[in-house]
């Protein structure tokens, strides 16, 4: 039996506290840059752990769970069809939930090889006009309201 990928998500921003936001493109789309993403392993994983295992396994940052930041925004989207292999039949659409993790200038990042080839570190707007995903780039452009509250490393 083929373990299917949840459909549900998180979308973490790492940034600084001088708003510089990671960047990190794909392995399989080249000039796709995007945030740290990931899906659930299991439909119990708290999202937040989710998170936490995710921005590890793509960044090689390890933050404490308390670092991270849950924004209670959920997007909802088409997953292309390329991708739908992945997941069930009959499903089309994720939910993926949006956090951020606020990193000091600095943080060695190391790729998954698998996962992404490259990665940068850029301003605020400059991420923005970057993200492939429209999902990405407004969550992006969020960030400095949602820093008031966010704990900082």
């Amino acid at each position: 039996m083929k373990d299917f990928k949840i459909p549900e998500s998180v979308l973490v921003l790492i940034h600084t506290a001088e708003q510089d936001v990671l960047l990190l493109e794909r392995v399989d789309h080249p000039g796709f840059w995007q945030s740290v993403t990931g899906s659930l392993d299991t439909s119990d994983e708290p999202l937040v752990r989710t998170a936490v295992r995710e921005v590890l396994e793509e960044t090689g940052i390890a933050a404490d769970v308390a670092l991270f930041h849950n924004w209670a925004l959920s997007n909802i989207y088409e997953i292309y069809p390329q991708w739908r292999h992945r997941y069930a039949p009959g499903v089309t659409h994720n939910t993926e939930h949006v956090f951020s993790l606020c990193v000091p200038r600095g943080t060695a990042v190391t790729l998954s090889p698998r996962e992404h080839t490259a990665w940068q570190w850029l301003p605020l707007l400059e991420a923005a006009d970057l993200c492939y995903s429209a999902s990405n780039a407004e969550a992006i452009l969020m960030l400095p309201q949602f820093m008031a509250s966010q704990p900082h490393a």
